[in-house]
């Protein structure tokens, strides 16, 4: 090792010997103007950390909210998902009251009052996305809207072909609500 490396007072040499300039001391730099005083950037920085914070606070209290409103409009959809059908279905009700008041002896205005009914039950059903299955003696037999609760032997009827509908079937949207019960003709062994 050379002299130079071994005693911190001599100048620095580069590797030919020559003596090399060293960079001032700080105490002897001229003073920064654009540096801010480390105090200041501590205040800077806890202030900028503080407003992140309550961004953050208030973004997570803003996402509350939605949550809570929108868990109110599912809830409020469910409660009150029927009520245009229930206010149609006071209408009908309605009608058939006065259909039922129709003066004793009257018959005709209480079948004209109770044909009205069911013309507008219909047409209220309808409205909200209820259809009637449209059955018919000599239909075939189909499981996915028809139940069939009874076998009765015929001639006139194909074996498991609708004989009577019971009751009426209905879908809801295309799906199936209430399935028609109907009697179904079986092979007539007398024949």
């Amino acid at each position: 090792m050379t002299e130079a490396m071994r005693e911190p007072h001599l100048t620095e040499q580069d590797m030919q010997g020559q003596p090399v300039e060293t960079a001032p001391l700080e105490a002897d730099a001229a003073p920064d103007t654009t540096a801010i005083p480390q105090e200041d950037a501590l205040t800077l920085l806890q202030r900028e950390r503080d407003d992140w914070k309550d961004k953050a606070f208030r973004t997570a209290a803003e996402a509350e909210n939605v949550k809570r409103r929108a868990q109110q409009e599912v809830s409020d959809a469910r409660q009150y998902a029927v009520t245009k059908f229930a206010q149609d279905v006071l209408g009908v009700g309605d009608n058939l009251a006065r259909a039922l008041s129709a003066p004793e002896g009257n018959e005709k205005a209480l079948r004209d009052g109770i044909l009205m009914v069911a013309t507008q039950l219909q047409s209220m059903l309808g409205r909200h996305g209820i259809q009637q299955i449209v059955v018919k003696a000599g239909d075939p037999l189909n499981p996915e809207l028809h139940q069939a609760m009874s076998q009765i032997p015929s001639t006139d009827v194909p074996e498991n072909h609708v004989l009577q509908e019971l009751q009426a079937g209905f879908t809801l949207n295309g799906r199936l609500l209430r399935p028609s019960l109907v009697v179904v003709a079986t092979k007539d062994e007398a024949a």
